[in-house]
């Protein structure tokens, strides 16, 4: 099975797109008529992930963030923008013969959205989400869980995302129960012309939502809120992961649905990107 044979699946998978469709998706490098000797499955191609891919014998890396540090993510060799740290990583991805695909608008297009499917499945979510017609957040999904702390609460995303750490507002023994993954935090996204999106997901925890786990953030909506929150003696709490982290579970999913695409006829490995953050306390607080 070539590249491109294993490409038109994922593709007839998705929703369909328009012919004209200019965003982020698509090949990034490589060779798409290649034999297919192996899928590669991750959420950011970083360099660790392209050795472990090479090392894995996939010729194809199936990624849902961008390979060559910009938004649109042009391909190699179609962008002005140039970084010596971009050359040398493309030119691995060359001497490992690895053809990179980036889906990204597809997978959140799909419904339900693939990404978000996978993250709460493999948060073991799943039996928690409240109804669409509960639902208490724009652009996000509630859950009521099993009574449990923000201290807790920050230990279970640890484990299951392999976390190095984690930032949290919020008391660590405040017990919380509805708990949301929202959207972005930060200017623009979900925005309309009466309201910012953080304003949105401030509404909703005044209405009962007892922790937010965003994506991006900003520091001035929906953060400083739970601060002053919490100083009134109110049970709130934002458990800021990141980005990458919060939907590292979904493509951990993907290699789920990939496998069965291809029929299992083809070796599909999930590489998990590992957490970006470290982190050091300071030990004069300690």
């Amino acid at each position: 099975m070539k590249i491109i044979d294993v490409i038109d699946r994922i593709i007839a998978y998705h929703p369909s797109f328009p012919a004209d469709y200019n965003g982020c998706d698509g090949f990034k490098c490589g060779d798409p008529q290649a034999e297919c000797t192996g899928i590669a499955v991750a959420l950011v191609p970083t360099v660790d992930v392209i050795r472990r891919a090479a090392t894995a014998g996939c010729n194809l890396l199936v990624v849902h963030e961008p390979t060559f540090f910009t938004s649109l993510d042009a391909a190699e060799g179609s962008q002005p923008f140039f970084s010596a740290v971009q050359e040398e990583k493309a030119a691995l991805l060359k001497e490992y013969g690895i053809t990179v695909w980036r889906d990204h608008d597809r997978m959140h297009a799909h419904q339900p959205d693939s990404i978000f499917t996978g993250v709460i499945r493999y948060l073991g979510w799943e039996d928690y989400r409240l109804a669409p017609e509960q639902q208490p957040v724009p652009m996000g999904y509630a859950f009521r869980l099993p009574k449990t702390t923000v201290g807790d609460l920050a230990a279970h995303l640890m484990k299951k995302l392999d976390l190095n750490g984690i930032r949290f507002v919020g008391k660590k023994d405040a017990v919380v129960e509805t708990v949301a993954i929202v959207g972005h935090l930060f200017p623009g996204f979900g925005d309309d012309d009466k309201e910012e999106y953080g304003q949105k997901i401030i509404h909703a925890m005044d209405l009962g939502v007892d922790a937010v786990i965003p994506g991006e953030i900003i520091e001035w909506t929906a953060l400083s809120y739970v601060r002053d929150a919490v100083a009134l003696g109110k049970t709130k709490a934002v458990m800021n992961i990141g980005h990458f982290n919060m939907e590292e579970l979904g493509m951990r999913f993907a290699a789920d649905w990939v496998s069965e695409l291809v029929e299992h006829a083809l070796p599909v490995k999930y590489l998990p990107t590992k957490d970006l953050y470290n982190y050091m306390l300071n030990a004069e607080r300690m």
